[in-house]
């Protein structure tokens, strides 16, 4: 059974930060809180943890993953971007947006778009997720816990504990996340493309 920890979404406690950075440095997989709903996250680096998190959610190896990034520094790393897309992210980071970006060459391939060669990037509003990323020190692979046919992502962390719990290593509980994910714009062209409606506004981007 995975573990469990209740962090304050507001002033997450350090300790159980450190902890549940360290599960994700040993290959761990966990459940955390962000601004839209909650997710699945592991090592950029791993393999393994990956193949677990696609047997969670039954994914097909075309399914393009999150970088959750801490910032636009971050971003600047894995994505390829220039200036007019780097002042339209600045303005919509950070928030509950994914964004679509050419990937650079320190995205490992297993987790690129098999034919375009982009990478879902994000840099989410939530104290507990940001904490998370700042102990890291680098982005966490991540996708929305949304679990095989079904049309909503969870939202109760005990719910989440009782099914997922011999399948990942921690369930953090920080508070309600809602269950609306993301809304997702394809920047790749320089020319912003919504591909999904969610939680973000996006009338910026028609």
């Amino acid at each position: 059974m995975g573990q469990y920890f209740r962090i304050h979404p507001e002033n997450p406690q350090r300790h159980l930060i450190r902890q549940a950075v360290q599960i994700i440095k040993q290959g761990g997989v966990i459940v955390y809180p962000t601004d839209s709903a909650y997710a699945l996250g592991c090592h950029l680096g791993e393999k393994k943890p990956l193949e677990r998190i696609r047997r969670i959610r039954k994914l097909e190896d075309s399914h393009e993953f999150t970088l959750m990034c801490r910032d636009l520094s971050e971003l600047s790393t894995y994505a390829q971007v220039d200036n007019s897309v780097f002042r339209l992210l600045k303005a919509f980071t950070p928030g509950p947006y994914t964004f679509i970006l050419p990937a650079t060459r320190e995205v490992p391939r297993r987790l690129q778009h098999p034919k375009r060669k982009t990478i879902g990037l994000r840099v989410p509003e939530h104290h507990v997720t940001l904490e998370l990323l700042e102990a890291l020190n680098e982005p966490m692979l991540s996708t929305t816990l949304i679990l095989p046919n079904a049309e909503l992502p969870l939202i109760e962390p005990e719910a989440m504990l009782d099914i997922l719990g011999r399948q990942v290593d921690l369930v953090i509980n920080g508070g309600y996340s809602g269950a609306e994910q993301t809304s997702v714009i394809d920047l790749c062209s320089g020319v912003p493309k919504i591909l999904r409606v969610g939680k973000g506004d996006v009338k910026e981007f028609l």
